[in-house]
């Protein structure tokens, strides 16, 4: 069966696709805005992990509702749930059989809850997957240093291709760096450079 993964270049979302690639045909789809090219270094790890790529652009209007809503809220919780929402949605209008992402257990954002898993299920007719929902932080980690080669570093300084890079811009463009400082706190990223020996 045919899976697309939600896929960010980052550990979360490449520990899933080993996770999943037993059971499916794993393809990682980075969805972006257009408002960077962030979304090259997700098929750089892509690549190196060995695995199908595509992209896949959102509406950007979204994208604009989001920055404008961190904006106004004063933190990113909000505007990145409703990105990955809206991710979801339009990566289930692609030909798979089932989605996925890399959301953890304790994650706070994005997250999907069981009626939210339920209704993209009823309404695209695919099955919605999240691998390491039953996952904490440290299982993770240890999952990760044992299977792959991994960057870490601060936000603004690792390369990534989530949904932060480009909401970044936005607000930066519109209301300047000093906005981005105020709505993003510090904290680190990862990025996958490919698989241990």
């Amino acid at each position: 069966m045919d899976l697309a993964l939600l896929y960010s270049g980052g550990k979360d979302s490449s520990l899933a696709a080993l996770l999943l690639d037993t059971f499916y045909d794993v393809t990682l789809v980075t969805a972006h805005f257009g408002v960077t090219d962030d979304w090259e270094h997700a098929r750089d790890a892509a690549l190196e992990l060995g695995y199908e790529f595509e992209t896949l652009e959102l509406d950007s209007e979204v994208a604009e509702s989001a920055a404008a809503q961190m904006v106004e809220d004063g933190y990113p919780r909000n505007g990145i749930q409703r990105v990955h929402e809206h991710a979801l949605e339009a990566v289930c209008e692609l030909d798979f059989d089932a989605i996925a992402d890399g959301t953890r257990r304790d994650d706070r954002v994005p997250s999907i809850s069981r009626a939210q898993a339920q209704s993209i299920e009823d309404r695209h007719g695919v099955d919605y997957l999240s691998p390491l929902s039953g996952f904490g932080r440290g299982a993770v980690d240890r999952l990760v240093d044992s299977h792959l080669r991994v960057e870490t570093g601060p936000s603004e300084e690792i390369p990534k291709a989530d949904y932060e890079g480009e909401l970044r811009a936005l607000i930066a463009e519109e209301h300047g760096p000093e906005a981005v400082a105020e709505v993003f706190p510090k904290h680190v990223q990862s990025y996958v450079h490919g698989r241990r020996e």
